[in-house]
């Protein structure tokens, strides 16, 4: 497993972490992901340590905390040996100061999370989105009370906008609170609208990208295919509506791309669209998802080898689209890079 650096900190995380969304399932959303339950959790936790991920992704939102319960007890006994990251921000009840990223609300989910995974610290704290109402200087300054208390070790966000992220950098900058080191965000082949400004903003702000569903919400497993319907199996069939929307000609268009080269690499569709995203710029780790063993070990396979430049840029050219307004004027013309280079 390659370790990298979080962000601009002193964290190394392994280029692929774990997504524990499919653990206690629970609802129409998750149910649907996965309904892994402590005794299958500890087994699918003993492969990730076997290859060197140590770093596990869930939510309090995820199965209303029962994703992080049985985290908590699957890694029991061996706390030193993971990395936790969770978020918080989202709904988990319906009173006034049930959601959000209040004073109040942040402690008592930061103590209502480590109560449920059962330990005394969280290694990343992530907020699951932006509170407009509440202001970034209560935030973060609780964030960094937080830190000090020794409750959290590192802080960052998930699918914030970019001045959202900015501003919140700007104010930890300007009061010494603790800095914004992650951002959780959807990136795949078949969404690569992180690109448009994320991507510069986190590589000119030290912010590392822990990548969310990067098979484009199970659309890049291979088995869909033009011209044939969605195989039984798939989650889609109950979860489309939940994630982000994809044109079937721009899937088909890339999936064909993505076969031809499985056959040259004797690699998974999945692990070669793992593993464009793992050479991208900013990429501190890939979240991989599980509900069983064999989609466990054919994801970690993504990692220990590389796609040459040239199939990178064939599932570029098939999966580029034009960036809309105000990132699309001038990147025709020469002088434009001049002022703005690529950030890919």
């Amino acid at each position: 497993m390659e370790y990298r650096r979080l962000g601009h900190s002193g964290l190394m995380v392994p280029a692929l972490s774990f997504g524990a969304g499919t653990f206690g399932g629970t609802g129409p959303l998750f149910s649907a992901w996965g309904t892994t339950d402590a005794r299958e959790a500890r087994r699918l936790i003993d492969i990730c340590l076997e290859a060197g991920l140590n770093l596990f992704d869930t939510a309090d939102v995820y199965s209303n905390g029962a994703s992080e319960e049985v985290l908590g007890e699957a890694i029991k006994g061996r706390r030193d040996k993971v990395l936790i990251s969770t978020k918080t921000t989202l709904p988990m009840g319906d009173g006034p100061n049930d959601a959000g990223s209040s004073r109040g609300r942040l402690i008592k989910a930061t103590e209502d999370a480590l109560r449920r995974l059962g330990t005394d610290h969280i290694d990343l704290l992530q907020l699951h989105a932006f509170d407009a109402g509440t202001p970034v200087e209560e935030v973060l300054s609780t964030l960094d009370m937080l830190v000090r208390a020794g409750k959290l070790r590192h802080v960052g966000v998930s699918n914030f906008a970019g001045w959202e992220l900015m501003k919140s950098l700007a104010a930890a900058e300007r009061h010494g609170w603790p800095r914004y080191v992650a951002h959780q965000v959807y990136y795949s082949l078949v969404g690569r609208d992180y690109e448009w400004e994320l991507m510069p903003l986190g590589r000119d702000q030290g912010v590392g990208a822990l990548v969310w569903s990067p098979l484009g919400w199970g659309r890049l497993t291979g088995k869909i295919r033009r011209g044939q319907p969605l195989p039984a199996g798939s989650r889609l069939h109950e979860t489309a509506e939940f994630g982000p929307p994809v044109e079937d000609e721009q899937l088909y268009a890339i999936v064909d791309v993505l076969d031809a080269i499985s056959g040259e690499t004797g690699k998974s569709v999945p692990q070669v669209a793992i593993n464009w995203l793992l050479q991208r710029p900013t990429v501190s780790s890939v979240i991989i998802g599980a509900r069983n063993e064999q989609q466990l070990r054919d994801n970690l396979g993504a990692v220990g080898w590389n796609l040459t430049a040239e199939q990178v840029a064939r599932l570029d050219a098939a999966s580029v689209r034009t960036a809309p307004y105000p990132y699309f004027p001038y990147r025709r013309q020469a002088g434009f890079a001049r002022l703005n280079p690529p950030v890919v």
